[in-house]
């Protein structure tokens, strides 16, 4: 294994490493058709809803058609004027041209009206395909925002990114151009074919043969294309999800000095995705060439049948043929465009699919109270055992402890032993495998989630802030906070002076999850965050690791001031953290090994003891 490949997200090396594996994918029905022709249905609803725009579209689309008719019966007309013309005398020239005038104004007239309406079919078919776009987003959108905590855990944002733009993007060409173009190629056949037969039926039936050999070329095509453009989009996926660990992990690639790795890796992906497109454009490549061969053919039989049956006096015009020329040049963009609008239905179901993959996801978070209740802030955990579902690893073993309104409880142990799973299911990030938590005396399922996670203040251990201003990243949390009030949380902090010392101050643009602001910043500004808040439970995640001894205690002492009359729950590896706490609770491997006072653990002998000696005989 070369050095950057623990790095990649696992569906890249999969794809780039284990070809089998990525067929038997396919093979085993990820994409099996019948799964697929159901994948489009999800739409309907949306059709439903812009009904009357589409009917409208559709109406328009059959109007526009059927002045496009008009133009081929005048040519003929005209060409049979100009024959007449020749047979009588010189004397009716300017007759002969009044007629010529008026074929040509009805044929301009009816050109006119036919680029008019179609300007205005494009303008209602295409305009609801990007209402529907903007609607399918914001459902894709809303239920990420819906599921739990292991479904990001388990899917790479690359991926995630991928269904939301490139996948909506291919279902937009289906719900816009696809079906206008569909339309317009079934209401041109619906006219024009028994026009044609009325017309001349002997003519009309050569000129209509090779058309069913396209049929059953595009059928078998098809197929082939559906395949590939499913496998296209799969890997767009994969890319997503590369280029975007790629951009956020760029100081760890250059700190390791792993660049030319990084770059071969990108050119592999590339390679890959490079022939499967080539493989896709390859199979798109026929139907172009193959439909103009045919098309073609038809004008041969048309010139070759048309001219026999004049020269036989079968038709008594040779405008005739003329007219037949236009009308299977008219289906030539129609009967072309049937291998790109089966290219874009399939690209579209296998982008639906992968959107419905993600749609059909239930969360294993439901809220399930719909009124909200004021939450007190007592919190009680009794025999509560918890396993993370993406790992089978026990974070929580049959752990009790109780907390009243308006009490501080420090949470201390070892890196791994489970203090952060706490946090987790206070919030609701997960729910409990046995056991139950309350709060003030209700089991937590009970409590409205929304309600319940806006009465809380957390301050993560991974301190996440976004591309946006200090001022806003304080603000986040709060309902339209004063700026009084954003100043004040952060001087709370103890970062106002690092905010001031930037040249911008409180608008400064951080970069990417806060890359301008240092470790110690970065936490200070989320705990300014939770502090704006003024929530009923402070929840802080070991937040203070970055900060030094001096700066902790007096963020501590301020967060005690703050949170008088409320709930403060503090995880930290520190026993400098603790000590202020009312209640303190020693963890190891999910269960509660000492509780107490910081001056009553400190009477006993155990884990806390210990910690606390050590960084006192550090500190000294």
């Amino acid at each position: 294994m070369r050095p950057f490949e623990g790095f990649l997200p696992k569906i890249v090396l999969d794809k780039m490493k284990d070809k089998r594996r990525k067929e038997a994918i396919f093979a085993q029905g990820f994409f099996h058709p019948l799964r697929l022709m159901k994948a489009l249905q999800h739409l309907n609803k949306y059709f439903a809803k812009y009904r009357f725009k589409l009917l409208m579209g559709v109406l328009i689309t059959i109007i526009a058609r059927v002045f496009s008719l008009v133009m081929p019966p005048y040519v003929n007309k005209s060409i049979q004027a100009v024959e007449q013309y020749v047979q009588q005398p010189k004397g009716s020239e300017s007759a002969i041209e009044m007629v010529l005038l008026q074929y040509i104004g009805i044929i301009v007239g009816a050109a006119l009206l036919s680029g008019f309406f179609t300007f205005l079919m494009r303008q209602t078919i295409i305009n609801v395909s990007r209402y529907i776009e903007a609607d399918l987003k914001n459902e894709v959108f809303k239920h990420y925002m819906r599921l739990h905590q292991s479904f990001y855990k388990n899917n790479r944002t690359g991926d995630l990114m991928s269904r939301i733009s490139e996948d909506v993007s291919e279902v937009r060409m289906y719900v816009g151009p696809a079906i206008m173009y569909g339309i317009q190629t079934l209401t041109l056949f619906a006219c024009l074919v028994p026009l044609m037969f009325l017309k001349d039926a002997k003519l009309a039936a050569y000129t209509l043969l090779p058309l069913p050999v396209l049929s059953v070329l595009i059928y078998f095509i098809s197929r082939v294309i559906h395949k590939r453009s499913a496998q296209v989009q799969q890997f767009l996926s994969a890319l997503s999800t590369f280029t975007q660990e790629t951009f956020s992990g760029i100081s760890v690639i250059k700190a390791y000095g792993i660049e030319k790795s990084v770059h071969r890796e990108l050119a592999d992906l590339a390679e890959e995705g490079r022939d499967k497109s080539m493989a896709l454009a390859k199979v798109n490549a026929w139907f172009f060439p193959m439909m103009l061969l045919l098309i073609g053919v038809s004008n041969l039989f048309v010139i070759y049948i048309g001219g026999r049956q004049y020269i036989q006096g079968e038709i008594d015009s040779i405008g005739i043929i003329l007219e037949f020329i236009i009308y299977v040049n008219m289906l030539t963009w129609p009967v072309a465009t049937v291998g790109w609008l089966t290219s874009i239905i399939q690209r579209a179901e296998a982008s639906q699919q992968r959107i419905n993959d993600f749609l059909h996801t239930v969360p294993a978070i439901v809220n399930q109270a719909s009124s909200a209740q004021p939450i007190q802030g007592a919190i009680s955990f009794k025999n509560v055992s918890f396993t993370y579902p993406e790992t089978g690893i026990k974070a929580i073993d049959n752990l009790s402890f109780e907390v009243t309104p308006g009490m501080s409880l420090a949470i201390i142990g070892k890196t791994g032993s489970g203090k952060s799973t706490i946090i987790e299911l206070i919030t609701r990030m997960y729910d409990v495998d046995s056991g139950v938590i309350e709060i003030d005396g209700i089991p937590i399922q009970s409590h409205n989630l929304t309600s319940l996670r806006r009465s809380m203040g957390v301050v993560p251990q991974d301190s996440f802030l976004f591309s946006d201003t200090i001022y806003n990243n304080i603000a986040f949390g709060a309902d339209d906070p004063t700026q009084e009030a954003v100043i004040q949380a952060a001087k709370m902090a103890d970062v106002h002076k690092n905010i001031e010392g930037f040249q911008k101050g409180y608008d400064t643009v951080l970069g990417e999850r806060g890359i301008t602001l240092s470790g110690g910043q970065k936490q200070r500004v989320s705990i300014a965050r939770a502090l704006v808040k003024s929530p009923q439970i402070f929840l802080l995640d070991d937040c203070l690791s970055a900060v030094d001894t001096e700066t902790e205690e007096k963020i501590l002492q301020n967060l005690h001031l703050v949170a008088q009359n409320k709930t403060s729950i503090i995880v930290s590896h520190r026993a400098s953290a603790a000590q202020g706490a009312d209640l303190i609770l020693v963890i190891d491997h999910g269960h509660c090994v000492q509780q107490g006072t910081h001056q009553a653990l400190l009477q006993e002998e155990g884990f806390y003891k210990s910690l606390y000696e050590g960084q006192l005989q550090k500190k000294n």
